[in-house]
């Protein structure tokens, strides 16, 4: 049974605290082919570009993703998606067309090639929405945060995991992000980082993967073996319980990450596959190397790793460690150049590099940081080819208080469909909806004295189908906007005692879970 995961870091606070120390800088000449832009075996097979040449598009719903893949020429016309907000299940739908294939629920990335999609501006963040790429090619995914997706309870999302990928996928960097869940199995949450049914040449840099009961698995079953060409560097294993990855057959290049508590296992090499460990640092974790749970061996080479406070378990038929000796099994070769920082300053350059949010900063492969992008992609917006149509473009998300909120706020609307009501648009959950009665209808949020609003965010549940909509003044019946779907409004600040938002359109049943209403 899978033991509770118990946070354990008064050890990392320590290490954490020496990324002040290190040198922050340009990168010495010999280590500029690793300071930026696609490293690892992401660089082989040809290489991962994402959407380089091809149009910039903002999108700060799910919806708008999806959209901005099906309105491309092509399934393989390049595209960069820059992502700003919270993307959920509110704001995520089907979207149509013959470049695309998408689902509601989950950012899908199916059957298609050279996208980027990166956060910007104050960020992105997927709750509990998960990214799914499957028989796809040529995908970069940076700086972002997917937290909390579910495989049982409710919202689900993608099988559980933060990335999944499967069926024939090739060439896919995933950098600077910020993958977490809140427990394990138990828990509803299943891996951040999985590969399954033929994944090769994917690089995973940069990254911190934390909370959660499974870190990643390579190949699904014993059988699944033609997983490979996978690298892990410089990322952040935090609170783990086991497969930090679980590796069944084919070869991985893991190095210079840092991982702390690893709960039950860490890297577990099975089913005759080969890991090459160099220059890692093991903090506070137990049976970090080996082959465990099964009695399909799998091989390692380990060079220049740190072990602090790493317990080893006894070795038996169905568990192996490699320690407490770390010794090689086997001989891997990299086809790749790499320049490895000294395990000992690993925790600092993680501390300082890893995860969504941190500039994209890297390392300079001599124990010290450089910050700034690389040759991938701008982090400004530029415009796109043509503008979406559905949904449009929403203003960047709303900033201080939520005045739907406030006390003394009220709601009322047109008729309301049985089971819902009103005032579940302002309660603060995104599990009460109110619907109309048909197609159509007005939903308003009021209050005693009149306040200055200009941006509402509106937050759809799950199933919901919006079409064309207008935001009123419900004290004049003057219309301050007009668009399609929920999401992000903005309009020129008005002074008001009720705000409507009216649907004009819908194809199926509009579900309102929050109505929220900003200055700013």
């Amino acid at each position: 049974m899978r033991r509770s995961i118990a946070l354990r870091l008064s050890a990392v606070a320590g290490v954490a605290g020496l990324a002040g120390a290190i040198s922050l800088g340009l990168p010495q000449h010999e280590a500029s082919a690793a300071t930026g832009g696609v490293t690892g075996y992401a660089t082989q097979n040809g290489g991962t570009t994402g959407g380089a040449g091809g149009a910039t598009v903002k999108a700060t719903t799910g919806t708008q993703i999806h959209n901005a893949l099906c309105t491309r020429a092509a399934s393989n016309t390049p595209i960069i998606i820059q992502v700003e907000g919270t993307i959920n299940h509110g704001n995520t739908t089907k979207v149509s067309g013959d470049s695309c294939n998408t689902a509601a629920g989950v950012i899908e990335l199916k059957q298609i090639s050279n996208v980027t999609i990166i956060g910007v501006g104050a960020g992105a963040t997927f709750d509990q929405l998960g990214i799914h790429i499957r028989d796809s090619s040529n995908i970069i995914i940076q700086n972002v945060t997917v937290k909390n997706v579910k495989k049982s309870g409710s919202p689900t999302s993608n099988g559980g995991d933060a990335i999944g990928m499967e069926s024939t996928v090739r060439n896919i960097w995933v950098d600077h992000v910020t993958l977490e869940a809140s427990g394990g199995e138990s828990e509803g949450f299943d891996g951040l980082f999985d590969m399954k049914d033929d994944v090769e040449y994917v690089t995973l840099s940069y990254s911190i993967l934390r909370n959660s009961g499974r870190g990643g698995l390579i190949g699904s079953s014993e059988s699944d073996t033609g997983n490979s060409n996978i690298t892990f560097h410089h990322n952040k294993y935090q609170n783990i319980d086991s497969r930090t990855p679980l590796l069944r057959g084919g070869v991985a290049h893991i190095y210079n990450n840092h991982y702390v508590s690893l709960n039950e296992s860490g890297i577990n090499s099975r089913a005759g596959a080969k890991a090459r460990v160099d220059n890692n640092y093991f903090e506070d974790s137990k049976d970090v190397l080996g082959t465990f749970y099964t009695d399909a061996a799998g091989y390692w080479q380990v060079s220049g790793n740190i072990l602090d406070n790493v317990t080893w378990s006894a070795a038996g038929t169905d568990n192996k460690p490699a320690g407490p000796n770390l010794t090689s099994t086997t001989t891997v070769s990299i086809p790749y150049s790499f320049t490895l920082d000294a395990a000992s300053c690993v925790p600092s350059v993680v501390a300082a590099t890893a995860g969504a949010g941190k500039g994209l900063a890297v390392s300079t492969g001599s124990c010290s940081v450089t910050t700034g992008p690389t040759s991938n992609p701008p982090s400004s917006p530029s415009t796109s080819p043509s503008t979406p149509t559905s949904p449009s473009p929403s203003a960047s998300q709303p900033t201080g208080t939520n005045l739907s909120l406030a006390s003394g706020a009220g709601a009322d609307g047109s008729s309301k469909a049985s089971g819902t009501s009103y005032g579940n648009v302002k309660d603060g959950s995104l599990t009460t909806i109110w619907s109309p009665s048909g197609a159509t209808g007005d939903i308003s949020i009021k209050w005693g004295s009149a306040v200055t609003v200009s941006k509402v965010n509106i937050r759809e549940a799950s199933g919901s189908s919006i079409g064309n909509v207008q935001i009123l003044n419900g004290a004049t019946g003057a219309v301050l906007a007009s668009g399609t779907g929920g999401g992000v409004k903005s309009f020129a600040a008005t002074s008001t005692t009720k705000l409507t938002f009216r649907i004009t359109s819908s194809s199926g049943t509009p579900k309102i879970a929050e109505f929220e209403t900003y200055a700013s």
